[in-house]
């Protein structure tokens, strides 16, 4: 299967999101930069509405909808991020949406999903298939589903944030925490159109999938739900339109331990003063761990998201 997505897409994504997405910030460090002889830039998405990159791609895909179907209403599964996402970018539309989520999905991101005005559906994410569910009620409900990664609307809105770092200054280097693969393969597309540029992205090492599908050249489907703090990083397989993205434009996938996340996640806050959520940090882990060499290079690297509830933040980073 060919890769469906194209840099065309990501700046039609980008003209959708005009004044509505924030341009999030691009933090520096000189602590950093000195540490590992190299230029790294943080698109901090933590300061993204709904906190996190996940409402780039969930706008964009509501918006791109034909208005009757748009008008029905729109379901979708999430750990929380993309939920809360479509939640907000419905209500903009002032459209109903139903959020499949997790019973074990962080509280913050659950109380925000229901502030925003969603329904929200509970599941057992070690026992029930959140596909079936949101299919099911997409089809009773006559709703339109819009999965949280695979879905090429969903994918070039993420890309919006690789164009944001390129429009700054040029990179060598990109690296961009990997779930299901759709905010890499909108990354990864506008990489591409810009020249020779190194992207390298990062799961949790208990959550391999998309590493082992690309060394594989074919889709690896985990046998069972990660066990991973990085709740957003759960993903047991890539998607059938993010992998052909990621076997083209991606150079390699890596993987970080948790405590190796819990680690970024603590220099973060003390030397950034950010707070990220342990699936928004695991690319910054990796640079921190030496999985991903940026020595002499110009290095974005994603900060996708910062929703994390204060006393699972402490408990993690104490």
């Amino acid at each position: 299967m060919e890769p469906e997505l194209h840099v065309d897409d990501v700046a039609r994504a980008a003209e959708r999101l005009a004044g509505i997405a924030n341009i999030t910030p691009e933090l520096t460090s000189r602590t950093l930069d000195e540490r590992f002889d190299a230029h790294l830039r943080l698109k901090a998405e933590c300061f993204q509405r709904t906190g996190s990159f996940k409402f780039r791609g969930a706008y964009n895909a509501i918006a791109a909808l034909p208005p009757n179907e748009r008008a029905r209403g729109v379901v979708t599964y999430s750990s929380g991020n993309h939920g809360q996402a479509i939640a907000l970018a419905a209500a903009l539309h002032d459209i109903p949406a139903v959020i499949v989520m997790p019973d074990d999905a962080p509280a913050v991101k659950r109380a925000a999903t229901v502030g925003y005005g969603a329904d929200v559906i509970s599941y057992d994410r070690y026992t029930e298939r959140r596909e079936d569910i949101g299919e099911r009620l997409g089809e009773q409900r006559g709703l339109t589903l819009i999965p949280p990664f695979d879905h090429r609307d969903v994918m070039a809105g993420q890309g919006t944030l690789a164009m944001e770092l390129f429009d700054t200054a040029p990179l060598d280097t990109l690296v961009v925490c990997v779930g299901g693969g759709g905010l890499i393969s909108g990354c990864a597309t506008v990489a591409a159109s810009m020249g020779p540029v190194r992207v390298i992205g990062v799961e949790p090492e208990a959550g391999d999938d998309v590493k082992q599908s690309l060394e594989q050249g074919r889709i690896v489907e985990l046998p069972d739900t990660p066990r991973t703090i990085a709740d957003g990083q759960q993903t047991r397989a890539p998607g059938a339109h993010t992998f052909p993205v990621i076997r083209e434009r991606v150079d390699e996938i890596v993987t970080v331990t948790d405590d190796e996340i819990v680690a970024a996640m603590r220099l973060a806050f003390q030397r950034l003063n950010v707070v990220v959520e342990p699936s928004g940090a695991s690319a910054l882990a990796a640079v921190l761990s030496g999985a991903v060499d940026v020595t002499g290079q110009r290095a974005g690297i994603t900060l996708s998201g910062g929703n994390v509830d204060l006393d699972r933040f402490r408990a993690l980073t104490a």
